[in-house]
């Protein structure tokens, strides 16, 4: 079966991104078609790209490393669940991207962005920056805003057609994963 991580992209006291991964989580596995599974970048503790080799080497020396290489790798996909910081992604969901590179390589992203104008932005630059290791972004996104799918901007209570647009990202991304599954291979 296809394992396919919901990423939370933050790290930050307080953090919208855990209640929305969760709610993704829990639309995803009532799908029955894939393995989900929520990844916080929170348990990581990845400090600020420590390692002396660059991540394309593949010569990983800290343990940390060595543990978010082990998580990815075993991943066919990723939901990279979000937030917009200053018309991008978060400091430490960049971080944890450049951490590694080979076990991004051929496989599949969905996004889910969340902010002020939906997370578009951020998304878009994710999108870039996963270009590189060789990540298929998927086409169907889901833009959460503030004013519309948090109450006070911190309460997350999504309008009804998020949970169509979370299941169209996910009709796209499982297939792409699998797809993909067969170039690793």
């Amino acid at each position: 079966m296809i394992k396919v991580g919901v990423i939370i992209g933050s790290t930050r006291p307080g953090r919208n991104g855990e209640a929305v991964a969760r709610w993704v989580h829990d639309l995803a596995v009532k799908r029955g078609d894939a393995d989900y599974a929520l990844v916080d970048l929170e348990t990581y503790a990845l400090p600020h790209l420590d390692e002396p080799q660059p991540a394309g080497t593949g010569h990983y020396e800290h343990p940390h490393t060595k543990r978010w290489s082990q998580a990815i790798a075993a991943l066919d996909a990723f939901v990279f669940v979000t937030p917009e910081y200053n018309r991008s992604t978060s400091g430490v969901l960049k971080t944890a991207i450049d951490f590694l590179y080979a076990e991004w390589a051929d496989k599949a992203a969905g996004f889910v962005g969340y902010g002020l104008n939906g997370g578009t932005r951020a998304i878009e630059h994710l999108r870039q920056i996963l270009a590189t290791p060789g990540v298929a972004g998927v086409g169907p996104q889901v833009a959460l805003s503030l004013r519309d799918d948090f109450e006070d901007f911190s309460r997350f209570r999504p309008g009804a057609h998020q949970e169509d647009a979370v299941g169209r990202m996910l009709d796209k991304l499982v297939p792409w994963a699998r797809a993909l599954r067969t170039v690793r291979s």
